[in-house]
């Protein structure tokens, strides 16, 4: 009788176990596993994409001594949320047009907010003026090397991250999944990003 008991017990464990591999399967795997399909198959749901899709989608890497302004480390950048990066050596006039751009997506995203973040990638160390303009932005910028290792992996085709004035979607998984041209209206990011919110199992 106590053997029938442990078996049963046993066989179901099994079968809790096989039911969280296919939950986390579903949730974490697919969604990458179908980007790339609608790549390979030219299929386009309704409506435009304005953004370049990154294929394969690439993940990111990172060093145990990257930081953020705030001295925090790498450990939780990317997790949870969907994130707009955009990365620049110095932060001048363009960058700060971007940083507002960005905000303005970020803000009318009204329900969908706590899911996104924005993010600036910097080798710039005194950001003190950006902080006081954007409190609630995380600046990943140092130590410089770090920063410059990081960057490389954003790089489009022959354009230099740093250099591009381009604004980039990582999902929660820290994939870069997207890529937009300096020219992309902001109105069209925020249609893009509202439609992977709409659609995403990741977070």
């Amino acid at each position: 009788m106590q053997t029938e008991q442990t078996s049963a017990t046993y066989q179901g464990n099994q079968r809790k176990g096989r039911a969280v591999f296919l939950m986390m399967l579903t949730f974490f795997v697919v969604p990458i596993i179908a980007v790339v399909l609608m790549f390979e198959y030219d299929f386009k749901p309704t409506g435009t994409s304005r953004g370049e899709l990154m294929v394969p989608p690439r993940l990111i890497e990172t060093t145990a001594t990257l930081k953020n302004s705030d001295g925090q480390d790498n450990s939780r950048f990317w997790s949870e949320r969907w994130t707009m990066i955009y990365l620049t050596e110095v932060c001048e006039a363009d960058c700060m047009a971007k940083l507002r751009d960005m905000r303005q997506i970020h803000v009318s995203m009204y329900k969908d907010i706590p899911r996104t973040q924005r993010v600036l990638v910097t080798t710039v160390q005194d950001v003190a003026a950006i902080k006081k303009d954007f409190p609630d932005l995380n600046i990943i910028n140092q130590p410089t090397a770090d920063i410059n290792a990081l960057s490389k992996q954003f790089n489009v085709a022959d354009e230099v991250a740093m250099q591009s004035n381009r604004l980039y979607f990582v999902d929660p998984l820290g994939h870069i999944m997207m890529s937009y041209p300096s020219s992309t209206e902001a109105a069209d990011i925020r249609k893009d990003l509202a439609r992977l919110l709409r659609y995403s199992w990741a977070a």
